[in-house]
């Protein structure tokens, strides 16, 4: 039910801070990762009737809340991290091959 809370706040804290970081670290990209699927989880729950658009929005109270967002928010957003991460060494190790092939 609130799983998508703990992405949104790593969304709202990277989108904070993506003007400090140099863009060889593609914080655009973790930013769209993180915003859409903050929206599409949203989406699913409200459809779901587990979010209401009136206070206190969340359908259940906070013992089941917390849980939920340890045993499922944490680990999707570490993994969202973990893709990125990848996305980036990836895009990195790219970027020197094409700049050794272009100085040969």
């Amino acid at each position: 039910m609130a799983c998508f809370v703990v992405p949104m706040s790593a969304a709202i804290v990277t989108t904070a801070v993506s003007k400090k970081v140099p863009e060889k670290y593609h914080l655009s990209w973790l930013n769209a990762m993180l915003w859409g699927g903050v929206a599409m989880l949203a989406v699913e729950h409200v459809t779901h009737g587990e979010v209401v658009l009136y206070p206190p929005f969340l359908t259940a109270g906070l013992p089941e809340v917390l849980p939920e967002m340890a045993r499922v928010g944490i680990p999707m957003t570490l993994s969202i991290f973990l893709i990125w991460g990848i996305m980036v060494t990836v895009a990195a190790v790219m970027s020197k091959k094409l700049k050794y092939v272009e100085t040969r």
